[in-house]
């Protein structure tokens, strides 16, 4: 019986991961004391192949409902292997709702998930490797009840 079960769960996993095939890059770091600290600016690196495509690159942020603000300051800097800034944005991310003070987005408990558009049918300028650095910048030393921050690289629709 547990092997019956566990031969379902595991099938399940694979059918929901083979359905994301427009993902070409996605992490996520968690941040165990649900404290974003200014100095920590987590670097994400992928690989463009087809700089004839276009892509769509998300910033997932998950906070709490204790979360002690209604927005979130985001400054992104995306640039290429050698080191080369390519963009850079300062980005005003609503996670409550200003009058009612509700969460955006969906959520389990009390932690809530966002996925934030960064750049819509962008093309890179060469096949290679690229670095986007996510910061916060509320302006606070230390930013209290985000759980974790990540990056999601897709190919755009067509």
């Amino acid at each position: 019986m547990k092997l019956y079960i566990l031969f379902f769960f595991l099938s399940g996993i694979m059918l929901i991961s083979s359905c994301d095939q427009t993902r070409v890059y996605e992490k996520n770091l968690d941040f165990e004391t649900r404290h974003w600290h200014q100095d920590t600016i987590p670097a994400f690196s992928f690989h463009i192949e087809n700089p004839q495509e276009t892509y769509n690159i998300f910033a997932n942020v998950r906070n709490t409902l204790d979360y002690p603000f209604q927005n979130l300051y985001l400054n992104y800097q995306l640039s290429d292997s050698l080191g080369n800034e390519v963009l850079s944005e300062l980005q005003n991310i609503m996670l409550f709702d200003p009058k009612t003070g509700k969460p955006l987005n969906g959520g389990i408990g009390d932690i809530y998930d966002h996925q934030v558009t960064l750049l819509e049918d962008y093309s890179f300028p060469k096949t290679g490797g690229y670095i986007l650095e996510l910061q916060q910048y509320m302006r606070r030393d230390s930013l209290p009840e985000i759980v974790s921050i990540g990056v999601r690289v897709e190919k755009a629709e067509e």
